[in-house]
Order: structure tokens, then sequence, then C-alpha cells
């Protein structure tokens, strides 16, 4: 019988140490420039970048995203990554949850995260194919969220990675009927998120339908957790070590559902440099989220490191907030950006 503490720490170690990046598909931001302001009328000193995030107010457009727990290593690293979130005044998310509901002995390593934070937004995390098994996952879901005071839960959808996992679980009946009952028996906001292979339009707009608050497209061109479970399992292969909607493309047509719809759309899937939060921000997201780069960061620097990471890359994007003429998060949603291959 398989120990999912053990597969934890696995998955941690092949993330941090091994190229788990897609193969040849990219996040697609690349495709775009921005349009130079020469006339910018701003005072740098004043953009503000603060937004409302799940009530309350926050500094950044950007996410520690969902990552890790259920080891004792994996509570070392929360615990400083709850840090860096109180200090920059960001939200951040708990990895799967799933191990707590069967065994209480690591709710220490999600604890730790809301105890470091202090009052920002904290998220909770739970897979798709676990609610779908449980027996009670309306209660499952409210112990979740009220073991680390979560602001909001997310229940990611990862039949990819469940497929390429030599002890996934593959069965997903009933899905989106469990998920709408969750959202009209609990009181927690509830977040809809892929790990890696994105969301579609048609598939975000059936759980807006079901009243979910939010969508994490979680898009291809960042870390491939299908590539994660084949270097678990010595078993790769290309084609699907590939698959999925690269993450600019579904921010692109899941910003039209805003139109109908009033939700939390955020921009994940190899957010790796503060140009590619600018451009999420400017093709419709809310807000942009990290999780592998923020972790090697992290390892390789340690809390002081990696909160000078992220300092450097917010003060970057006032910059180049400041280069398109936006004083603020809503002016720099209105401007657009260039195509590259127009320009030549």
């Amino acid at each position: 019988m398989f120990n999912i503490s053990d597969r934890k720490s696995e998955h941690l170690k092949i993330c941090i140490n091994e190229d788990v990046s897609f193969n040849e598909k990219a996040n697609g931001f690349d495709n775009y420039d921005f349009q130079h302001y020469a006339s910018t009328e701003i005072d740098f000193t004043k953009i503000d970048t603060s937004l409302i995030f799940l009530n309350k107010k926050i500094s950044f457009p950007f996410f520690i995203s969902c990552m890790t727990g259920g080891t004792r290593e994996a509570e070392r690293i929360n615990e400083k990554l709850a840090v860096v979130a109180k200090e920059l005044n960001i939200p951040i998310g708990v990895g799967s949850q799933r191990q707590v509901l069967e065994n209480s002995e690591f709710t220490s390593t999600y604890k730790t995260i809301r105890k470091n934070a202090g009052i920002v937004p904290v998220l909770g995390n739970i897979g798709a194919s676990q609610i779908v098994k449980s027996r009670n996952a309306v209660e499952d879901v409210k112990k979740m969220a009220g073991m680390i005071e979560a602001d909001g839960m997310v229940i990611h959808l990862n039949p990819l990675q469940e497929l390429m996992q030599k002890e996934g679980e593959t069965d997903f009946l009933g899905l989106k009927k469990i998920i709408g009952k969750i959202c009209n028996k609990t009181s927690s906001p509830i977040i809809i998120k892929e790990v890696g292979a994105g969301i579609s339009k048609k598939v975000a707009k059936e759980f807006l339908e079901l009243g979910v608050s939010g969508i994490d497209v979680a898009g291809a061109g960042g870390t491939s957790w299908a590539k994660v479970e084949m270097k678990r399992s010595g078993n790769e292969d290309d084609f699907f070590a590939d698959w999925g909607l690269p993450t600019s493309y579904c921010v692109k047509k899941i910003r039209k559902l805003k139109k109908k719809y009033n939700f939390l759309l955020i921009a994940s899937g190899g957010i790796n440099h503060y140009s590619e939060t600018a451009k999420s921000i400017v093709l419709g997201a809310d807000i942009s989220a990290s999780a592998r780069n923020v972790l090697q960061v992290l390892m390789n620097n340690e809390t002081e490191g990696l909160l000078n990471y992220l300092k450097e890359w917010f003060e970057n994007v006032r910059k180049i907030m400041f280069l398109t003429n936006s004083n603020n998060l809503e002016e720099f949603h209105n401007i657009r950006l260039i195509k590259k291959e127009k320009l030549f």
C-alpha cells in the first residue's frame, strides 16, 4: 500500500531538483508585447497595485499558489512561505489537504501557514478525485477550511496527473453535481483550479453556473505534472508531457465570461517572470500565481532571498504600469497588448 507522505516527498524532491517543465509548449505570453506610452502623466511613487481578494485588501496581484503539505519538510517550507506572504501582504495557498482527512498526524504542516501568515488570505486545497469518492464532501470541505481558517477553498482538477500517476484515482463520476452541492452548502468561496493542463472557456462556464467564486486556469507552460508522475514511474511519454492549454490562451478566453459572471480569474501556469504577471493582468486576470518558481527561489535563497526576489518582481510590474500610463490595476486592465507578429 502506498504512503501519501512518501509520495508528497517525492513530488517535492522532483519539483525542486529535476526539469519538469514542458518540453516544447510555452505559456504563450511571449507572443505579446506592451505598447509604450511615451507621454505618460503618472507619478511613479503613487502607482497603486492593491486590490480586494476574497474580501481582504492585498498589496499586489500575486498569489503564492497551492504547493505542499503533509510532510515535516513541507511544514518548514510552508512556515517560510507564510512569513513571506505576511510581509508582502499577498495571498497564499496550502497543498492538498487530503492527507489530514485520513491521518491527523500532519495537521500542523498545514496549520503553520495560518499561524505565520497573519490575516492575509489563505486558501485550502483538495483534489477533485478525493471529493468524488468522499462519503460527505461538504463536511470534509468545511473541516479542511476550518482547520486553517481558510478564506476560500481550492478544488483542483488533475485528470491528466491522476491518469499518469501509478497510484492514480481516475473515477471522476458525479464531479459537477458534488461541486454544486459544496457551493450551495458551505460558506467558503470555492475556486476551481487545474494543475498545469489549463481550463477551457466551456469548462469554466460549467463551474461558474454551479456557483464557484473563482477560476485558476493553471495552464500549460510551467510545471508538467504529467512529467512529474512519469519521472516517478520511469515511463516518460513526450506527447502527454506536453498536453494542455497554454495559460495565456485560457485567460484570454475565460475573461469573456466576466460579462455575465462575477468571479475571480487567476492566471497561473509558468508565471516565472514579472512581465508574465503584467501580461496576464492586461489579458484579463485579476491576479497571477506561481508555485514551483517561488519554491525554487526559497530553497536556494531562504526567506530573505525570496522576499527580495518578489519585492523586485512587484517593483518591475509597477515600472511596466508607469510605461503604459496606468495609475492602478483598473487602468492597467484597460490597456492593450500588441501581438509581436504585428510589430514587423
